[in-house]
């Protein structure tokens, strides 16, 4: 089974190409980096597209999935191909903010406070088991994923741009975790859910950790500078998005509240999606239609996303908890009730 790599250099008859000129350049520098991606990872053609959707919106990306199913092995691959810091968190039940924001230290020679800035101050950030962190540590996380900032010692200090903060959980491990808040659930553009691979994956998955146990590294690959990423999320955020899709989005979004569009689904929710939701959906759309080579966003690029931008943002009622609902098949169910117009 091969992935399928995100090539961005394609254009649809009759419109005018986003890869053009020095566009052009920056274009073949994502898809490279979609190639790099795609070679470390086999039947992960959903998580190295929601990558690159996080990459050029600047949105932040929850992961969770079973363990082995290598999701700190994706993140450390973007890194590689991105021109930037990195820094790994791995959570753990005694983790103090500090640890993630750094602290104070006082500097004999100088008489003074120095604050020595910790792993959350770097491009790209990999929170491992972020639900094994304790709430004072997920609230210092908020701060900074939120406002792009940290407090400490009484001082604010600004985080690099760009600044993206990739999380993975473990969802079948429940002893010495801190569910996510609502608020910070919030904050994460997309929340992505993988899977155990297939029989056929799974072989291949055999030969490429074999291959890399025996034979030497492929040639490092070309970096996408941080010139060219801001290019590719100005490109990215230009691409057109009509009023009848802004309007599809709003439908999908304020169905979640009223009682008119979907009343069954909206029984089932508690807490209703934000309009934060509705700006996500609307990023990502606009980022996946880029990456697909258009300069406009399609009704298909809203419904491939809206599980992944909507259902964390919701909360169910217990009643529906309690029959096994769950929200992300309470978004599928509003996708088959809300149609473009």
């Amino acid at each position: 089974m091969q992935d399928t790599v995100v090539e961005i250099d394609r254009k649809p008859a009759g419109k005018a190409d986003p890869g053009q000129g020095a566009g052009g350049e920056v274009s073949q520098r994502i898809t490279a980096l979609s190639r790099h991606l795609t070679r470390g990872l086999i039947g992960r053609s959903p998580l190295i597209e929601r990558l690159l959707i996080g990459l050029l919106t600047g949105g932040h990306l929850l992961i969770e999935g079973a363990p082995g199913l290598a999701k700190t092995r994706a993140v450390k691959l973007l890194s590689e191909g991105v021109d930037a810091s990195f820094a790994r968190i791995q959570c753990t039940p005694d983790l103090m903010p500090a640890d993630l924001t750094g602290t104070p230290v006082f500097r004999p020679d100088k008489g003074e406070f120095e604050f020595v800035r910790g792993p959350v101050f770097h491009s790209l950030v990999l929170v491992d088991e972020i639900n094994r962190a304790p709430p004072k540590v997920q609230s210092a996380l908020l701060e900074a994923m939120a406002e792009h900032q940290v407090t400490a010692g009484g001082a604010t200090y600004s985080l690099p741009d760009p600044f993206m903060v990739v999380a993975t959980q473990n969802p079948i491990e429940h002893e010495g975790t801190f569910p996510l808040p609502e608020a910070q659930l919030d904050r994460f553009l997309l929340h992505v859910v993988i899977d155990l691979p297939d029989a056929e994956a799974e072989r291949e998955i055999l030969d490429l950790v074999e291959r890399e146990t025996v034979s030497t590294p492929e040639q490092e690959v070309e970096q996408l500078s941080l010139d060219a990423l801001r290019q590719a999320r100005a490109n990215a955020m230009a691409v057109h998005l009509a009023p009848a899709l802004k309007d599809y989005i709003v439908r999908l979004v304020t169905a979640t509240r009223d009682f008119e569009t979907a009343p069954d689904v909206r029984r089932a929710i508690e807490h209703p999606v934000s309009p934060r939701g509705t700006l996500a959906l609307a990023a990502a759309a606009k980022a996946h239609a880029y990456l697909a080579g258009r300069d406009y966003a399609v009704p298909e690029d809203v419904e491939e996303l809206a599980t992944d931008a909507l259902a964390h943002r919701m909360v169910l009622t217990w009643r529906a908890a309690a029959d096994g609902e769950t929200p992300r098949n309470l978004v599928r169910q509003l996708l088959e009730q809300v149609r473009p117009l």
